[in-house]
């Protein structure tokens, strides 16, 4: 049984974007990498997918440096979508909206009238995919991208050993403390750690490597692949279409 179905919750919806999100540690850093490569590439951003958008924060991130680019927006959670149209009602050109998972590859019918896009991005989404449906979605996207165009995946990765994982989560936990103290709120330490460890969506978690991945993406044709941002597990990687 597919575990990400969780994320079909209207309240776990609500609640990662308005208690975790935020306190992703590095957040706005990986955003800001994310638009450094793209506007690094030289290549106009004219079309956009944000994959697996979730509350629209990347396509946000992506309209602020190229207002007039066209966002298509793609997600398998109708709560999520609920969230980023609310976020980006007020846009012009008016982003599109579309249901689509991931894990199927039909989920490319639904972006394939706009296509070529100059930039696919994704945002904390295609871990939740098998690592073969992962190498499978990383070339659906190299046949959309228009030459020249930008894939940029800002993911959660597996580390390389346990010890390092306890390192990552500890991250996380001080950094939702944070987050969750600048918002009035007085939990314990403790008592977020135990949140993080319980979390319902953990078990929709499947990682792998960015060395992998950069693999991947070398294999199907990408060029200019790297990591180009990583803290423990958290990632900022991808490559560009010839």
């Amino acid at each position: 049984m597919r575990q990400d179905v969780v994320w079909q919750d209207a309240a776990l919806a609500e609640r990662f974007v308005r208690e975790v999100r935020g306190g992703v540690p590095y957040g706005a850093d990986q955003l800001a990498m994310m638009v450094r490569v793209i506007a690094a590439g030289g290549h106009p951003v004219r079309r956009f997918v944000d994959l697996g958008c979730g509350a629209g924060i990347v396509a946000q991130t992506l309209l602020a440096s190229w207002p007039q680019a066209q966002a298509m927006l793609v997600d398998f959670s109708e709560p999520m979508l609920a969230q980023a149209r609310l976020a980006l009602s007020d846009v012009t050109p008016a982003p599109r909206f579309a249901v689509g998972d991931l894990a199927d590859p039909g989920w490319v019918d639904a972006v394939r009238d706009g296509a070529p896009y100059d930039v696919v991005a994704s945002s904390y989404a295609i871990h939740h995919l098998t690592d073969v449906r992962k190498r499978a979605l990383y070339g659906e996207i190299l046949a959309l991208l228009a030459p020249g165009g930008t894939f940029v995946n800002v993911e959660h990765v597996a580390s390389a050993t346990p010890g390092v994982e306890r390192m990552s989560d500890a991250l996380f936990i001080d950094a939702q403390l944070a987050h969750q103290h600048a918002q009035g709120a007085r939990s314990t330490r403790d008592e977020i750690a135990a949140a993080f460890v319980n979390r319902p969506d953990k078990a929709a978690n499947i990682l792998a490597p960015v060395e992998t991945q950069c693999a991947w993406l070398r294999e199907l044709g990408y060029v200019d692949v790297d990591c180009f941002f990583k803290v423990f597990e958290l990632a900022v990687f991808g490559g560009r279409r010839v």
